[in-house]
């Protein structure tokens, strides 16, 4: 069967990548580089890296490249600090014209020395940008250098943007958080503890958390009242000493796997600490998230106040979730974000309110997220993985998509389509994980459905609800 037929797309080598629901799972092409002219939604190497990093509040972050690259990635988690604000400020080399034709290794030194003089940071985090690659600047001499210079890790954060993808800059973002655990672990060793020893039974490390509108401080907040500390999270709201202590806890739990998964796998694989996937987002992932963690813990004590805090958060919230399904039961959504975990759990919490997901991609999805997502979606349910804007608008029209649920290169083209827009990755200001945020996603769902602002929208179907009319635009 022609690729054309099945999935109605021009371009033929996307087959792969997309799937529907249906009698027979297909298994999804995933992981692999975007393909060329199909201007995929994907960021670079560099902007992996950037975002998982950037949250760390004390550190420097100086991004070696043109000005471009800098000014693309400022503030890009919107992450907040409880302490320091240092990593809201965001430091270029700005590499010119004379620095591609003689190399850009004395202004990078200038640059860290600068910094360090001024702002005094435990450590410097130091990007290499697309020009860097071709230019060949020695990164890890310069920041080693560097490093004896100022006697505070100055790392190289190796995420030239043409190297690879978005999951790439994940995982040198990862490998240089580990030098940063590793330096911690090391320091503890030489003072005589040893890991097990060192290790605090109940403590737990939160990965996969970026601190967007203070969701880790929720989450930190549950988790205290049932009495687990959180020892750090991964990263945001976290600290240069935060990180170096992460070797402490006796779990790993990880909520962005896409981000996480490998500096899991290496914390395991080093340091002998399990991990939990969890998921706070929506009521049903969020109670079973608790429990489960609280579980693995042992603790009896533990377990009952988990259970106690379920029973109180969802009595207070349930009422206005069923509320708000009767409003919405039937419209349906359109999903595409960075990883599989956060598809997953909107399909779960689409379902919570009543709302068909008619499309569902990510960015950077794993395999085995993709067989959840074939598992849990209803027959009919278009799959992609790393969708292009043509193929967007393709499904979201062909779907009869009400509302589509990105980030922020997808927001133009939801709005283009006259289809209401929710952003679940960096520009919002309110938290959407927990209790608190299902009630908060599900009112942001419902006002940005029926905004009277649709019945200025001209063609396509109409639809009655509320007192207003509303319009689909023609696309």
């Amino acid at each position: 069967m022609r690729a054309g037929k099945e999935t109605g797309m021009p371009i033929a080598e996307r087959f792969e990548s997309i799937g529907r629901k249906g009698r027979q799972k297909k298994t999804l092409r995933c992981g692999a580089d975007s393909l060329a002219g199909s201007v995929s939604q994907r960021a670079c190497v560099y902007c992996g890296a950037r975002v998982v990093l950037n949250p760390v509040t004390d550190a420097v972050h100086l991004v070696h490249g043109p000005i471009g690259c800098a000014v693309y990635t400022w503030d890009i988690r919107g992450s907040l600090s409880s302490d320091a604000e240092l990593y809201r400020s965001s430091f270029s080399t700005d590499l010119k014209e004379r620095d591609v034709v003689f190399g850009g290794e004395e202004k990078l030194t200038r640059a860290i020395d600068q910094l360090v003089e001024k702002y005094h940071p435990p450590v410097v985090f130091v990007y290499s940008t697309c020009i860097v690659g071709v230019i060949g600047d020695d990164l890890e001499a310069v920041c080693k250098s560097a490093s004896r210079r100022h006697a505070i890790e100055v790392i190289p954060v190796e995420s030239t943007g043409f190297s690879g993808n978005k999951a790439d800059g994940y995982r040198a973002a990862c490998d240089v958080l580990m030098r940063v655990i590793a330096s911690g672990q090391r320091e503890r060793e030489e003072a005589g503890e040893s890991g097990s020893s060192s290790r605090d039974e109940l403590a737990i490390n939160y990965l996969g958390d970026f601190n967007l509108a203070g969701e880790a401080w929720i989450i930190r907040d549950y988790f205290r009242e049932i009495g687990i500390p959180v020892n750090t999270v991964f990263t945001g709201d976290s600290t240069y000493e935060s990180i170096r202590g992460a070797g402490r806890a006796r779990l790993n739990i990880m909520q962005c796997a896409g981000s996480m998964n490998y500096l899991a796998g290496k914390m395991e694989e080093q340091f002998g600490i399990p991990c939990l996937q969890v998921s706070f987002v929506g009521l049903t992932d969020t109670a079973d998230s608790l429990r489960r963690v609280a579980a693995f813990l042992g603790d009896e004590k533990i377990c009952w106040r988990a259970e106690e805090l379920i029973a109180r958060e969802s009595e207070k919230v349930k009422p206005l979730i069923r509320e708000y399904r009767r409003k919405m039961k039937g419209k349906k959504a359109a999903i595409y974000v960075g990883g599989g975990f956060k598809a997953i759990s909107l399909v779960r919490q689409f379902g919570e309110l009543g709302i068909d997901v008619v499309m569902v991609g990510t960015q950077t999805g794993r395999k085995e997220e993709y067989e959840t997502l074939f598992d849990l979606a209803s027959e009919g349910t278009v799959i992609l993985d790393d969708a292009n804007p043509s193929e967007l608008e393709k499904f979201m029209v062909e779907e009869g998509a009400d509302l589509l649920v990105g980030g922020v290169k997808e927001r133009p083209l939801a709005y283009k389509l006259g289809v209401a827009f929710i952003d679940h990755n960096h520009d919002r200001k309110h938290p959407l994980s927990g209790f608190t945020g299902a009630v908060n996603f599900a009112g942001e769902v419902y006002t940005t459905l029926f905004s009277p602002v649709w019945k200025f929208t001209r063609g396509g179907e109409v639809w009655e609800n509320g007192g207003y009319s509303y319009g689909r635009a023609s696309c």
